[in-house]
């Protein structure tokens, strides 16, 4: 491979889910495993990612759930796929963390508030947030991430405009996930 030499193995890397890892149901959710697809080149860039940062941690708002869409069992099924077809590129994610309430309670769990960060360090005791990473494609990732004091990346899509205050501007801005494991390879994207 090359850029091998690229090594974040101290660095943990947080994940959005929906418009970053699969396509996203715009105005719905995704209630079953048949309606999971990944991006184009996101298991390839995870392949990439499991490679170079010690741990790959999926950070999702899924008030789905609270709004009794589906269940946290139909959640549990879906992330199943997702980590099955992301196993054909040798793609691994070590922990998913997702809230299941309803944005208009404001738990402290639902991005861009911090508690998924919490659990995972709960879990992982030795995550370094200031060397950390936080991709996402909508302002409360980046909020989220810049409040644990994480580099940030904005994914941008042709379909949605996203419009950040200065105080949110992210790191680097990328169209997905395999342009940005690229540029870290390459050294075009650098995490300090």
């Amino acid at each position: 491979m090359s850029g091998a030499s690229i090594d974040y193995r101290d660095w943990t890397l947080f994940l959005d889910r929906d418009g970053v890892i699969n396509h996203r149901i715009i105005g719905g959710y995704i209630t079953k495993p048949s309606e999971l697809k990944l991006l184009p080149g996101a298991g390839e860039a995870i392949g990439i990612f499991s490679q170079i940062f010690s741990r790959i941690i999926v950070v999702t708002n899924q008030q789905g759930i609270g709004k009794g869409v589906m269940s946290q069992h139909d959640l549990a099924q879906v992330h199943h796929e997702m980590t099955s077809q992301l196993d054909k590129y040798q793609a691994r994610i070590d922990a998913i963390y997702f809230c299941p309430f309803l944005s208009r309670d404001n738990p402290t769990c639902r991005k861009p508030n911090t508690g998924m960060a919490d659990q995972a360090l709960d879990q992982f005791q030795d995550i370094n947030f200031v060397k950390s990473l936080m991709i996402g494609d909508s302002p409360s990732d980046i909020q989220f991430g810049k409040r644990k004091g994480m580099m940030t990346i904005l994914i941008r899509h042709e379909y949605e405009e996203v419009l950040l205050p200065d105080q949110l501007k992210p790191d680097f801005e990328a169209d997905g996930l395999f342009s940005i494991a690229n540029n870290i390879l390459s050294g075009h994207i650098k995490l300090k």
